[in-house]
């Protein structure tokens, strides 16, 4: 039996149930390019995405952080010893959860996201709020940090993928080195 082509064409209408948070999210950064938000997320369903984010437990790192900033989220980073993969049992998932230059980071976004303990492979996740920094030599550590081992698990426009490889890119040519002082690693610029 032979069916007809109509028949197997969609209709390219569906309804998606998503959290108000991320739905806010992408509305504000639909607006903030002008498109409308099927347009915008049509285009990002479009593109490839990393492996981690069909991932449950990344999707729930990336869920709360978008609860909390909505289009604020810039990108996130799995950094430290969970991303290199010597993860000890009491170790952390260290994520730098990087923030638009419309907000600050406050003691607030942190008490929010400790309202909640999140954890991932049962290893507590510990953020560390960020703003993209203006230029690569006024950044913190943690930056440094997270160029070295870190795995991007969500951003948008590629700024925070920018942003490590050029803060790689001072690790290599020497001008950013990491030092030791009281067994605590920090990152020093050279003159």
């Amino acid at each position: 039996m032979k069916r007809s082509t109509k028949a197997l064409r969609a209709s390219g209408r569906f309804v998606l149930r998503i959290e108000p948070g991320l739905h806010a999210a992408l509305r504000s950064a639909a607006a903030a390019l002008g498109v409308s938000l099927n347009d915008y997320c049509a285009k990002k369903l479009s593109l490839p995405t990393g492996s981690l984010v069909g991932d449950a437990q990344a999707r729930a790192v990336i869920d709360r952080a978008a609860s909390i900033l909505g289009a604020d989220l810039v990108g996130l980073v799995a950094f430290g010893s969970w991303a290199r993969g010597d993860a000890g049992p009491t170790s952390d998932v260290d994520v730098l959860i990087v923030v638009g230059a419309r907000r600050k980071v406050t003691r607030t976004v942190y008490r929010e996201w400790d309202r909640k303990v999140l954890t991932w492979n049962e290893h507590q996740v510990e953020p560390h709020f960020v703003s993209l920094p203006e230029d690569v030599q006024s950044l913190g550590s943690v930056w440094a940090e997270a160029a070295i081992d870190g795995i991007v698990l969500f951003e948008r426009e590629l700024e925070v993928s920018r942003t490590l490889a050029a803060v790689r890119r001072r690790i290599a040519d020497g001008r950013l080195v990491r030092r030791t002082i009281h067994g605590q690693p920090y990152w020093a610029e050279v003159a």
